[in-house]
């Protein structure tokens, strides 16, 4: 193996390389942005209410009689956001029950975790509403050539094709004498024959 030959691909790389293409590979196929803030929407969510924030000797406490709804609503947000890329089909679904349970948290929830879960939850839902799979770039160019082929059966019947010089088509008023080689319009707009 000489200086110049590169690297097999995947072979002789260095493991985090290998490890970010295979990671940026797995990311692109699901709604991995949708599913993130989902998780992370679902988690201040769950936590705020059993927090204790301490201050010196001060004890602050978020625990409200709404505890057990806000860790509910918490653990389905993560579960929806694992949902999301690991079952990527079943996006839509986990959309719509993210963003329900963002709007449910904001008053069984401290305000849908001081609004940053709430807003994460229903940034994510709405990610994995919009999200769609993409398509290989050759397969995409097959696809749009089918569809053309499909939309123009006749392609040589187009009258607005680029490609060849198209004849205009006769007006009504004229007529056909193949005894006349040439015309030449006059300003009255008659015809006439120069042969």
């Amino acid at each position: 193996m000489s200086a110049e030959t590169s690297a097999a691909q995947g072979r002789d790389e260095h493991f985090l390389r290998v490890f970010r293409r295979g990671f940026r590979t797995w990311r692109g196929q699901r709604p991995f942005w949708a599913g993130l803030f989902t998780m992370l929407g679902g988690l201040p969510i769950a936590y705020l209410p059993y927090a204790d924030l301490r201050l010196g000797n001060i004890t602050l406490a978020m625990a409200t009689t709404a505890g057990a709804g806000s860790l509910i609503i918490g653990v389905l947000l993560v579960t929806l956001g694992l949902t999301m890329w690991f079952q990527a089909p079943v996006r839509v679904f986990s959309g719509i029950a993210a963003i329900v349970l963002a709007l449910i948290s904001i008053p069984v929830a401290n305000i849908g975790g001081f609004l940053i879960g709430f807003l994460c939850a229903l940034l994510g839902g709405a990610l994995a509403i919009s999200w769609a799979p993409g398509t290989p770039a050759s397969e995409a160019a097959a696809h749009a050539a089918k569809a053309d082929l499909m939309d123009d059966p006749h392609p040589l019947d187009d009258p607005h094709r680029m490609d060849e010089p198209t004849v205009p088509a006769p007006r009504a008023d004229e007529v056909y004498d193949p005894n006349v080689t040439e015309t030449t319009a006059h300003a009255d707009g008659g015809r006439n024959s120069a042969g």
